[in-house]
């Protein structure tokens, strides 16, 4: 329906009309189909308000890669890449389609990569009219003059009201997330999420980009007034959103970005902001766009009457989430590109406590901690998770993401990182005082003053002291940061349980990066703790 739909059609994808389609409509348009259908509410800013259900985080291990073809070879299969054989695959896509030709369908034909050469054209197909809206603001939106030539690369088939039967399809559960490199097509059903349909495209440029020699990198990026750049890698939850929304300074993006020859390049068109107790005087920027008209809040508390949020009300889930498009942020780059990096952030949000609040990492350094990709997993952000955060390493602070070895990515960025001399530093956003439970979370102005001060050189020529344990260089002084505080083991009243509890997790360490040791230099296993 409409003028706005492609010459290359659903049937395309094995979809066989025969109800109403919706072609790539806007977000007015959406949000009158999402009021109409009684898909959520309509605040009162004019962001819809939804419920994602029983789950209100991703799905890990409902994630399946289909064996198959080329492909096959350079997967990195195991407990992140689950192989799904083709038969079975077929199987189930015919029953999602049968599933999908019954249902009015939202179609949204959109883009991923900021920079022309590495742009993917992609496809969402979703029964649902808000998880439609969610992929507009999350993804690049096209002119209207070039929908009608779109031709996807790789379509996402989105039917949250379908479920698998893991006996006849080989799933985990009801729920499953199943993507074919191989036949462009991404599977997702049993889930009203939305930010499973976000992670499987980024798998995807996870898949593709690396093959290309682009770094693909789970991470935020701003720049400054005079051009430098800035990332920042973390975990949902460690910070990559809140600090890369920096009003002094202009947003590239908030979650995944891309590292080619030319520079850096976001990979989309939105954010997609945790707002569990959000305040507008701590993270202004997030909290300006996220009260535009047309933003999707999932799972956040909305007053029937009043249509007032509350940011503060977690009785649906700790993972609250904000999509929103990068044109609701003030100072964000339209281009979605910049230069080289002048300065790296790895954000952990360690629960245990003795990481220091920030420290410069050598090259060797660099590539150790972004391979062990230590942090905590926060409450909700996947399905199983409760209250308490529970320590992790990620495999380059993304590995849920990655659908190659972990060591494609490490190599390409430790040669980016020497080819243009990008400073390197480790930040605790984590716990402070003690572990979960004694400490306390890490203040987020004091967060941006120590990041603050690295990207203005403050730092630079600066005493450092070496961290016994785990070899790291800590400043002694560091502006609008309590010199204190800079030490975490005097933070803590009893000294010999910081000792006992850096310790084990420096061991912990140990342990993990044992799957690399054989890959790595002797320089860079050397490189992390001491334990």
């Amino acid at each position: 329906m409409g003028n706005l739909s492609s010459r290359y059609g659903l049937e395309n994808h094995g979809l066989n009309i025969g109800r109403e389609v919706y072609w790539s409509l806007t977000a007015p348009a959406l949000v009158e189909h999402i009021a109409r259908r009684e898909e959520g509410l309509i605040s009162e800013d004019g962001a819809i308000v939804v419920s994602t259900g029983a789950h209100t985080g991703r799905s890990p291990k409902d994630k399946f890669v289909v064996r198959a073809g080329e492909s096959a070879k350079q997967v990195w299969w195991g407990k992140v890449n689950q192989p799904l054989d083709s038969q079975r695959f077929e199987a189930l896509h015919g029953r999602v389609v049968e599933h999908l030709n019954s249902k009015q369908l939202f179609v949204q034909d959109l883009a991923v990569g900021a920079a022309p050469a590495y742009r993917t054209p992609i496809r969402v197909v979703s029964e649902s009219a808000w998880h439609s809206l969610f992929a507009r603001n999350l993804f690049l939106r096209l002119p209207e003059d070039r929908l009608q030539d779109h031709v996807p690369q790789f379509t996402v088939l989105h039917a949250p009201g379908f479920k698998a039967d893991p006996g006849r399809d080989g799933t985990n559960s009801d729920v499953f997330i199943v993507l074919n490199f191989e036949r462009g097509l991404v599977l997702i059903g049993g889930t009203s999420y939305a930010g499973e349909i976000k992670k499987s495209i980024f798998t995807v440029m996870n898949f593709k980009l690396p093959l290309q020699g682009v770094l693909s990198m789970h991470c935020s990026a701003n720049q400054g007034v005079s051009g430098d750049v800035a990332l920042f890698f973390g975990l949902s939850g460690t910070g990559k959103t809140s600090l890369s929304s920096d009003p002094s300074r202009r947003l590239i993006g908030d979650d995944e970005h891309g590292w080619s020859d030319e520079g850096i390049f976001n990979f989309e068109g939105g954010c997609y902001a945790k707002t569990i107790r959000l305040r507008a005087d701590y993270e202004p920027v997030i909290w300006e766009a996220i009260h535009d008209f047309g933003a999707v809040l999932e799972n956040v508390i909305v007053d029937e009457t009043s249509r007032r949020i509350d940011f503060d009300d977690d009785s649906l889930t700790e993972n609250t989430r904000a999509g929103y498009p990068l044109e609701a942020v003030e100072n964000y780059v339209p281009e979605g590109t910049a230069g080289h990096p002048n300065h790296i952030f790895f954000l952990t949000a360690d629960a245990s406590g003795v990481l220091p609040p920030i420290s410069r990492l050598t090259a060797d350094q660099a590539t150790y901690y972004f391979l062990a990709g230590y942090t905590s997993k926060l409450a909700g952000t996947e399905k199983g998770l409760g209250a308490e955060p529970q320590s992790t390493f990620s495999a380059c602070f993304g590995e849920p993401f990655l659908a190659l070895h972990p060591m494609r990515y490490a190599d390409l960025l430790s040669e980016r990182i020497s080819r243009h001399n990008a400073h390197v530093w480790l930040v605790n956003t984590g716990w402070t005082g003690g572990p979960f439970g004694v400490g306390r979370r890490m203040d987020l102005p004091y967060t941006r003053a120590m990041v603050a001060a690295a990207l203005q050189g403050s730092l630079d020529g600066v005493p450092t002291s070496p961290d016994p344990i785990f070899g790291l260089e800590i400043p002694e002084r560091c502006p609008g940061m309590p010199e204190a505080v800079l030490d975490p083991r005097s933070t803590w009243q009893d000294p010999a349980a910081y000792d006992r509890q850096a310790m084990r997790l420096a061991n912990q360490f140990k342990d993990k990066f044992q799957q690399f040791a054989e890959h790595v230099s002797p320089q860079v296993l050397a490189a992390g703790p001491k334990g």
